[in-house]
């Protein structure tokens, strides 16, 4: 049996770029960064960057090229492919990428928009990051109905 797997939860170095292919399928291509901190010998604290070119196919390139954008958290879950093409100076040329299976959008940041960038001002905000106009100040000041419920009335 043989696994080719690969699971990372990085940060996006840039936009994810998107492309399509001659048969319309769409193709984006992004790169996350991933850090490692150690101790070395001496007790000092050392890091390093690890980045990893990720290509993503058909909707899901779509909803990340559309919801991601440079510095945003995500995680990826999707399998080692190496390719090769001749390079236009006669070389061959190689590349090793994650092709993309499955991912998940990463942690929020506070006070940014959903994909860890600040929003622009002109950009649109969705119902449920909108604030609401009725909204009260605090819980205390909610007034609930004075109904009962009566069991038979709930459907399940």
């Amino acid at each position: 049996m043989y696994l080719n797997k690969v699971t990372i939860l990085g940060n996006l170095t840039r936009d994810p770029e998107l492309k399509s292919l001659p048969t319309g399928t769409k193709v984006a291509t992004l790169a996350l960064a991933t850090n490692r901190t150690w101790k070395d010998a001496q007790g000092m604290k050392k890091e390093s960057v690890e980045y990893h070119n990720v290509v993503a196919f058909a909707r899901q390139a779509e909803v990340i090229a559309q919801y991601c954008k440079k510095g945003a958290s995500l995680y990826i879950e999707g399998r080692i492919q190496t390719r090769s093409w001749d390079a236009a100076d006669g070389q061959k040329k190689y590349r090793t990428e994650i092709v993309l299976e499955n991912f998940q959008f990463g942690p929020k940041t506070g006070g940014m928009g959903d994909t860890g960038t600040p929003r622009a001002s002109n950009a649109p905000i969705s119902d449920q990051e909108a604030p609401q106009k009725d909204a009260p100040a605090d819980l205390d000041t909610i007034e609930y109905p004075d109904e009962e419920i009566n069991l038979e009335d709930i459907p399940f």
